[in-house]
């Protein structure tokens, strides 16, 4: 299988504390990969390392073997990684589907052509693909801001696979949705796997969304991978159990 993500032996250092230290994964094709572990134990200052938002003190992330090692998130984004946020990134006043053409012209497109290009740049049949695919008809003309806190979150998740891009980073997708909403976003980021093929990465503090949405799951602990397999490994192995499971 085709690797889309590398990351080799990523440390970062905040003075004298290692917040993340020598993490090594790979993320194949067509993949879903979570990453689970205490607070604190790294998970975003690992992903914010991979999408350039921090520069690792050691180590290397290569796209389609490609280094991008520290590349600005604008320039990873042109390159089709995307990603979502532990807090929300819609923009309230927009329309569902104005927030969907927004966020596509982010992977596309030059200054000039967003000046002068179409009204729905060129998006609208995507956005309305988009619109269809995570059940948001009936909230497609609806501003974003007047959503349920779910509802956003479907949203942010649809916005992050607009223009379809070649890797998505998906930072606590369950965090704060209500259990109906959760099954209805699992049963989403499931289906565009595998209808789409997408390739994804989950950081996620809901042990049952990982376990059941993912083919794969890293754990870390205090900044270090403390194990890494199928989600039936993962619940077998007693340091897992006791650095977390157990808590």
């Amino acid at each position: 299988m085709k690797k889309v993500l590398q990351v080799s032996g990523v440390t970062k250092r905040f003075g004298g504390i290692t917040a993340v230290g020598g993490v090594s994964f790979d993320v194949f094709e067509g993949e879903i990969l979570g990453i689970i572990g205490p607070n604190g134990c790294g998970k975003s200052t690992l992903f914010n390392c991979i999408l350039g938002q921090l520069m690792p003190n050691e180590g290397s992330v290569k796209l389609d073997g490609r280094d991008v090692t520290g590349m600005r998130p604008c320039d990873l984004n042109r390159l089709g990684v995307s990603r979502t946020f532990q807090l929300l990134q819609v923009f309230p006043q927009l329309t569902v589907r104005e927030n969907l053409i927004l966020s596509g012209q982010e992977h596309q497109g030059s200054m000039a052509g967003r000046l002068f290009g179409r009204r729905d740049a060129g998006l609208g049949a995507e956005a309305d693909k988009m619109i269809g695919f995570f059940n948001l008809g009936h909230l497609a003309g609806e501003k974003a801001g007047g959503l349920s806190y779910g509802q956003q979150k479907l949203l942010d998740a649809a916005m992050a696979f607009m223009a379809g891009p070649r890797l998505v980073l998906l930072d606590e997708p369950a965090g704060g949705v209500n259990l109906t909403m959760l099954e209805s976003l699992k049963e989403r980021l499931r289906a565009i796997n595998a209808e789409q093929g997408a390739t994804f990465v989950v950081i996620e503090h809901n042990m049952e969304f990982v376990m059941s949405l993912c083919t794969r799951v890293l754990v870390l602990a205090e900044g270090r991978v403390l194990a890494m397999g199928t989600p039936a490994e993962v619940r077998a192995n007693p340091e897992v159990v006791e650095a977390y499971l157990g808590h």
